[in-house]
């Protein structure tokens, strides 16, 4: 079975070890890779997948242009190497109409959006103009969404957030990273899941578009969190595995992406543990491949 990870990141080789090392000191968790594409791909070897998106977080208002450049530029050794780059932008981006449009003339696909590192609500009018601007470009946006345990709270990318882009934007195709907000689980299937339901029939019976809609990737939510040291973790923790199953069905298996935050989780022991949830063939099918080969064309 060909398996797609929608959810990876990497770093230039030059700064790879130091962006790792302030990242697991913000995080208290700890990499399962050195954080290269090299890293990843023998990570991509070892676990059996195929296909690792690469998400860059746009940090920097004017440096979304030369990431998304740099992404394009990787995406060329795509056949060889199995690692395919996005794009990013950030809500301050000057000409950010023109910057997203560059991008999907690039092929880059799809843009990672991180509110908490911005320090601006998912449903700011900043964020907003983007995520519409990303549709009209044809380009699918991935949030992180929940908490981040590297970064102090307020949690910008909230519940309440989300239904108000659905709401008053109605992205195209947009994924909620971390099986639609981290640790907050329970709320995410109780309210999100009826609304998603109507919202995807409505927007794929709109256009017959059926890659449209709204998802959820399954990266950093599942297995057991690597802890740096004893500490204090605040209780974090992931969902249990019959939770996990529980959203399978209430979501729907053909709304959910294979993805693991590598390298915060590892490839391989998720390939593992999702293909012993117990899940139908065809459920399997489309987590790991059939959903992202829609949105990707890859």
């Amino acid at each position: 079975m060909r398996i797609i990870d929608v959810h990876t990141h990497t770093f230039p080789d030059k700064i790879a070890a130091a962006a790792l090392e302030a990242l697991q000191k913000d995080s208290g968790s700890k990499a399962h890779t050195d954080g290269t594409v090299s890293g990843l791909r023998k990570s991509m070897e070892e676990a059996g997948v195929d296909v690792s998106v690469v998400l860059p977080v746009v940090t920097n208002p004017i440096k979304a242009s030369s990431i998304n450049n740099y992404s394009a530029k990787q995406n060329e050794d795509f056949e060889k190497t199995g690692v395919f780059m996005i794009g990013g932008i950030h809500p301050e981006t000057p000409e950010y109409k023109k910057v997203l449009r560059e991008a999907a003339d690039m092929g880059v696909k799809g843009v990672k959006l991180h509110p908490d590192y911005y320090g601006i609500s998912f449903d700011d009018i900043r964020m907003k103009r983007i995520i519409d601007a990303a549709s009209e470009a044809g380009l699918f946006v991935i949030t992180h969404a929940g908490i981040d345990i590297g970064l102090y709270p307020p949690i910008c990318c909230s519940l309440d957030s989300i239904l108000n882009v659905l709401k008053d934007v109605r992205p195209e195709t947009l994924i909620l990273a971390h099986m639609g907000g981290w640790m907050n689980w329970e709320e995410v299937t109780e309210v999100l899941a009826p609304v998603m339901a109507e919202y995807n029939s409505e927007i794929r019976n709109k256009n017959g578009r059926k890659e449209n809609g709204v998802y959820r990737d399954t990266a950093f939510s599942i297995g057991e969190i690597v802890w740096q040291g004893e500490g204090d973790h605040k209780g974090y923790h992931q969902m249990p595995d019959e939770q996990f199953r529980k959203m399978v069905k209430t979501f729907g298996s053909e709304n959910i992406l294979f993805a693991t935050d590598c390298p915060w989780a590892e490839q391989k022991d998720y390939v593992i543990r999702i293909n012993n949830m117990g899940l139908e063939e065809q459920e399997l099918e489309n987590i790991f491949h059939k959903n992202a080969e829609k949105i990707l064309n890859l």
